[in-house]
């Protein structure tokens, strides 16, 4: 089994997910953190029974106990984790009975006892640190970071949340939007994603600012507030964007509104989300935004007859999805045609006829440079403001 153990480390995490929401329906990469403390628990229990010693609690916790915490803290259903456990030994054992022998019947019999063992271990191991971080004063005061951080962003008084959150108010803050291009997630699995990802935006900006660091992260967006003097850069934002980025395993766009006083927060953080937003709904990949980067989404948007007509120029595409698409591979690819049709995976001929049926609804044809631009206008416009509601029925 040793020599066989990253084979056999996959097939226990595998087991252990099983199929029944919500782990089934978590992303691929959820559990991924949880592979190589599987691997190492693994390694240094074949090895203690190769060697005929015991592998005790505190042996199983070096691998075990960090994991749970993780889990803990992100609420993973302790039901849900226990039937993972056991379902995961049962693998072990399995992987066992296949490699033996039938004159190793004796050493059969051993090995699962100490499985047992094992598993008794890390079932104590968890209903205790579940125990431990449901009674921790950890959460409580993050969640008085995090209304401290409201009250900030909103401009209210702030000095009683500071201090119940006990930490000292900066004169000046350095002020970030984050925003994820996020797919909706099944409703089973949706919490365990969100706190999640709230856990290891946490840890980040626990390196980066220490405890001092404040945040709203919801799962999706964010205003994160770094005090002066915390330890914050001019690169401390594309880290951050990349960091993410790696861990939640989709783009992650952060506006950067730089340095303000403590009362102009509510003013800087407004438009960093604004920004941070058209980043997102513009399709622009993982890093840093600031207005000069997005100048001509942020104009096209401002409110005014300008921007209804410019949206209404494409209305008639509404229903058509994919002739949305074809008109947005057009205007990103240009001449290139057969490029366009490719990423789409549609044929040149098919691409060209669907060109043609766009101007035919909209009546600006997207071969020509000039209405080419009017359509690229429309569907900036069209990305970055809500769809009108249609009426039931109609």
């Amino acid at each position: 089994m040793l020599d066989r153990l990253p084979q056999v480390a996959d097939r226990i995490l595998s087991s252990g997910l099983g199929t029944t929401p919500p782990a089934a329906d978590l992303p691929a990469d959820h559990f991924g953190e949880v592979l190589p403390a599987i691997y190492g628990c693994a390694h240094a229990f074949l090895r203690a029974v190769d060697q005929q010693r015991d592998f005790t609690r505190d042996d199983v916790a070096a691998f075990v106990g960090p994991v749970i915490e993780r889990h803990a803290e992100d609420r993973l259903p302790l039901p849900m984790l226990m039937e993972a456990v056991h379902l995961s030994a049962q693998q072990v054992l399995q992987e066992a009975v296949a490699l033996s022998e039938p004159h190793e019947v004796d050493q059969l019999v051993d090995f699962g006892s100490r499985t047992l063992e094992l598993l008794m271990h890390i079932n104590l191991i968890t209903v205790e640190g579940y125990a431990e971080v449901e009674q921790s004063i950890y959460h409580a005061e993050r969640e008085a970071k995090r209304a401290l951080c409201v009250a900030l962003v909103s401009g209210q008084p702030a000095e009683e949340q500071a201090a119940r959150a006990d930490t000292a108010l900066a004169e000046r803050y350095a002020v970030l939007a984050v925003q994820l291009r996020a797919e909706p997630q099944p409703t089973a699995a949706a919490n365990l994603v969100v706190r999640r990802r709230i856990r290891i935006l946490q840890h980040a900006l626990d390196r980066i600012g220490g405890a001092t660091a404040l945040h709203t992260f919801d799962g999706e967006s964010a205003i994160v507030l770094l005090p002066s003097g915390s330890g914050a850069h001019e690169t401390t934002a594309a880290h951050l964007a990349t960091e993410l980025a790696d861990r939640f395993a989709i783009d992650v766009v952060i506006a950067e509104a730089g340095w303000t006083a403590r009362e102009t927060v509510p003013e800087a953080a407004r438009q960093a989300a604004e920004i941070a937003q058209l980043a997102r709904l513009s399709g622009r990949p993982t890093g840093v935004y600031r207005l000069d980067d997005l100048l001509l989404e942020y104009q096209l948007t401002r409110p005014g007859p300008a921007r209804e007509r410019l949206a209404d120029r494409i209305g008639a595409l509404r229903p058509a999805p994919h002739l949305m698409e074809t008109l947005d591979a057009h205007l990103r690819h240009g001449a290139d045609r057969k490029a366009a049709a490719a990423e789409i995976h549609v044929h040149p001929n098919t691409f060209s006829y669907r060109l043609r049926r766009i101007a035919e609804l909209t009546g600006a044809d997207p071969s020509d440079p000039g209405e080419s631009r009017l359509l690229a206008a429309a569907l900036v416009v069209h990305r970055l403001r809500p769809a009108p509601t249609t009426p039931a029925g109609s």
